[in-house]
């Protein structure tokens, strides 16, 4: 964590080819790279949910990696629309995965 960072938590909610693709499996390895907290998971919809806590550097490069286009990280699938939802930081979370 840097100097002056803060924690931050976030659910995005991402629509397009995001499910079949490896979303879950590349998202999660972003996450545990940026040293995030949360999860991501495929929704009954056909999108997928990404919760991330942690620095907030950390989740902030989190949104632009799941976000970018064209990506710049080999990420798998194409989002098209998403929603972002600020939540409460949980106390201790300290592993990524995914659902």
């Amino acid at each position: 964590m840097g100097f002056n960072s803060c924690m931050l938590a976030v659910v995005i909610t991402l629509r397009g080819r995001v499910q079949g693709v490896g979303f879950r499996w590349w998202a999660m390895g972003e996450a545990r790279y940026l040293n995030l907290a949360g999860y991501a998971e495929n929704l009954a919809d056909g999108s997928v949910e990404v919760r991330a806590q942690g620095d907030d550097e950390a989740v902030g490069r989190m949104i632009r990696l799941v976000l970018e286009n064209p990506t710049t990280t080999a990420r798998p699938g194409r989002v098209d629309d998403y929603d972002i939802s600020w939540v409460d930081v949980i106390p201790g979370a300290k592993a990524f995965g995914y659902r």
